[in-house]
């Protein structure tokens, strides 16, 4: 069972990568299931205060990969018309992605704030672009932070993994300690 655990872990954690760009794929929250499957293996014990800050960790880097493009676009001078404009182009983009592709992610945002700051001011378009581009560095920001937590938790699970495998501590890995 630790073999099929161990497999099932890391391929939550590449799932979780790949679901850091691509939409409808919660990566960082798959890639805490693979945390979650070496929990219940003989060679690996993350511990209960490792588990909740990962999960704690999880939850901080989804809500600012959500809130990320409005708090942006204000801090390049944008209104409130111009969060409201990014908030609904990154609901706008997951909704729109599986037909226009990733480019939708990307730019649902910005025109998101630039259409959100011309509703209220359309003489400014230099200022509603500024928002625009706050909005693209948030996308820019969120993504990183995503790809990061995916990344740690892979290295991990595969640093807890490769160990008992290497040592051949786990019954069945010493048939993969022999291919290398």
């Amino acid at each position: 069972m630790d073999i099929f655990l161990a497999i099932v872990a890391v391929i939550l954690a590449i799932i979780g990568i790949i679901g850091c760009f691509i939409p409808f794929i919660p990566g960082n929250v798959i890639s805490y299931l693979g945390l979650i499957c070496l929990v219940f293996t003989d060679f690996s014990n993350p511990g209960w205060l490792f588990m909740t800050i990962m999960a704690l960790v999880t939850l901080v880097v989804i809500l600012a990969d959500l809130y990320l493009p409005a708090v942006m676009t204000r801090k390049f001078g944008g209104t409130r018309a111009g969060a409201v404009g990014a908030t609904l182009g990154v609901i706008g983009s997951i909704l729109f992605a599986p037909t226009f592709g990733p480019l939708c992610l990307i730019l649902g945002p910005f025109f998101g704030a630039v259409l959100g700051e011309l509703t209220r001011d359309r003489k400014n378009a230099g200022q509603a672009f500024k928002s625009g581009l706050g909005s693209f560095l948030a996308f820019l920001m969120g993504t990183g932070l995503k790809f990061f937590l995916a990344l740690f938790v892979m290295i991990y699970i595969v640093a807890e993994c490769w160990g008992p495998m290497a040592d051949g501590a786990v019954a069945g890995f010493d048939w993969v300690k022999a291919q290398f």
